[in-house]
């Protein structure tokens, strides 16, 4: 997946700090993916009443 670089606010690099802190992540890609990941359970949760796991699926050719 090609990445795309963001520029990011005094407040949004706050908190991507302050989640690395209390996390133990390494950088701020760790902490927003951590947070998106974090997202998409909930939501998936909300929806199926369930958690999912959230891990890349390798296909088998």
């Amino acid at each position: 997946m090609p990445e795309q670089p963001m520029d990011l606010d005094q407040q949004t690099s706050a908190v991507l700090d302050a989640v690395c802190e209390k996390k133990g992540l390494a950088n701020h890609d760790q902490a927003i993916e951590w947070l998106l990941r974090r997202r998409l359970r909930k939501g998936n949760q909300g929806l199926t009443g369930r958690g999912r796991a959230l891990y890349p699926i390798e296909r088998k050719n």
